[in-house]
């Protein structure tokens, strides 16, 4: 907190493991962290879900929490702003009461009216990387209908997590137009609100079941209720600023916001997010969504569903020991990961793993995809499969830049954020691989900052989102790629892609036999 000085920023972010809050100054200096886990719910294979009460606890605690540690006055918090995990829906009534648990974004059960979304070929879909995915509102909220049609009709709105929080904090249902842009099918440039699509389903009384207020990130929703800042510990009337999707937020605080930057969120899955002067449609890789964070630019967005719960499916089966160890040492597991990966060469000695432990995202969009691990011989250990992780992991990335890169256009530097950034060698390899420099930022919490920075554009404190991120993020660090460690991953990452080729057909036999077909 050292000179750190009102007005204050608070930025919350609603993620898939956790809720963080973060107090941040003008300059981007932390002045206090809080992190609140909670959990989900896996009732079915495919399903995943979410008790929306846990948010709100999580808001409450991490907030309180920020003020104390942070020794910030309440009346000092200038602004606030909330960003969270996209695609998580939940019918309420309009009090905000839930009427079912928020179905996650990892959650695919609505695979079939995904289908039925595409089958309509809709000129819509051109802008969701010509597939609709079963992560998104319209498939799920047409799931909710069709198999709890109870639910569906006594709710009043389908919102996301983002919409709720909001109407907890201001006792006001408006929608954000990122969210809206990225995952509910709307599109600025081609009429707005989907109507046609919805039509094309039968399905057109989802637009009386969402709130109709878009209001853009970084503009004022309202202000804190007194109920709301009694059990947040701020003071009632505090400006509430509009966020939207957690990633599009830590694109945001890593100062990805021109183009040929890339920002690379690694989670348990990661995002890769870029802007563009020009729309660019490319197979696979969702968008262009116009207008979604800032006037004016495309946003391009890929990802992979799973890359850091790789990791930690491997650590939680396989590296208890290390696990223990680390603990018992009080030191980071990424060290003492990556310690283990570095003592295998690049290559991993000729393993390959395929990436799509929950399918792959971009750019075969394909959910019924599965991991794989081939090459195996009784010379490897659990270095090795671990070493194949990190590599595989980064040829995925590899493959989004490679795809935008066939539809014009080039990256030239990524940006990385999230707990994966953790590992310097994760990130070493993901340069490698893709033989691009990347750079590090001093707040690693890139969503927090990056909703904190709405919060400080809403009240004016700065004029633009590029001006808020000129003066709030900093660069801390920089990797860059080892040119014969590239020439050599060519090799193994040609494999990765064919594998996806060879196995495809299988996967969806595998996936078909044990009810990997969601639904």
């Amino acid at each position: 907190m050292a000179n750190a000085k009102p007005p204050y920023f608070l930025g919350i972010d609603v993620g898939t493991e956790g809720l963080r809050s973060g107090i941040f100054d003008a300059r981007g200096n932390v002045v206090a962290l809080s992190f609140y886990s909670y959990p989900s719910y896996h009732p079915r294979p495919g399903w995943a879900e979410q008790d929306p009460m846990d948010w709100w606890k999580g808001i409450q605690d991490t907030v309180r929490r920020c003020l104390f540690e942070g020794e910030v006055r309440p009346e000092d918090v200038a602004a606030l702003s909330v960003s969270a995990s996209s695609c998580t829906v939940l019918p309420v009534d309009r009090f905000g009461n839930p009427k079912y648990r928020a179905i996650m974004w990892m959650d695919v059960r609505a695979f079939d009216q995904a289908e039925r979304v595409n089958a309509t070929k809709n000129p819509l879909l051109r802008y969701a990387g010509g597939h609709e995915s079963p992560e998104w509102m319209i498939p799920k909220a047409l799931w909710l209908k069709e198999n709890l049609p109870d639910i569906f009709v006594n709710a009043d709105y389908i919102v996301e997590a983002q919409n709720w929080i909001m109407f907890k904090l201001t006792d006001r249902w408006v929608t954000s137009l990122n969210n809206a842009i990225c995952k509910w099918n709307y599109c600025p440039t081609e009429g707005g609100w989907p109507v046609a699509l919805l039509r094309d389903l039968h399905f057109e009384e989802l637009l009386q079941k969402w709130p109709k207020e878009l209001i853009p990130v970084g503009e004022k929703v309202g202000e804190l209720t007194k109920r709301a800042a009694y059990e947040l510990g701020l003071v009632p009337g505090t400006p509430v600023i509009q966020g939207g999707i957690d990633a599009y937020a830590a694109m945001v605080g890593l100062d990805v916001v021109h183009p040929q930057r890339l920002a690379m969120v690694v989670g348990p899955s990661t995002c890769h997010l870029a802007v563009s002067e020009r729309p660019i449609f490319s197979p696979g890789i969702w968008g262009p969504y116009y207008g979604a964070v800032l006037p004016n630019l495309w946003v391009l967005e890929g990802g992979q569903s799973s890359t850091g719960s790789v990791i930690k499916w491997f650590t939680d089966n396989f590296a208890q020991e290390e696990c223990a160890r680390a603990c018992e040492l009080g030191e980071d597991l990424f060290a003492l990961l990556d310690r283990m990966v570095a003592q295998i060469p690049p290559g991993s000695d000729g393993l390959v793993l395929l990436d799509y432990f929950q399918g792959n995202r971009s750019p075969y969009q394909d959910p019924l995809a599965r991991g794989a691990l081939w090459g195996l011989s009784l010379s490897h250990t659990k270095a090795h499969v671990l070493r194949a992780i990190y590599e595989g992991t980064a040829y995925g990335t590899y493959h989004i830049l490679k795809t935008l890169a066939q539809s014009g256009f080039e990256v030239e530097e990524m940006y990385a954020s999230g707990a994966g950034a953790r590992s310097r060698l994760w990130l070493q390899i993901h340069a490698d691989v893709t033989n691009i420099p990347i750079y590090l930022t001093t707040v690693e919490e890139a969503s927090t900052l990056g909703t904190a920075i709405y919060a400080a554009v809403g009240v004016g404190f700065y004029d633009s989102i590029p001006e808020a991120t000129l003066k709030m993020v900093q660069i801390s660090g920089q990797i860059y790629p080892n040119r014969e460690n590239h020439e050599m991953y060519l090799f193994y990452y040609d494999r990765y892609v064919r594998s996806y080729f060879q196995l495809r057909d299988l996967m969806h036999e595998v996936a078909a036999r044990t009810g990997g077909f969601p639904g």
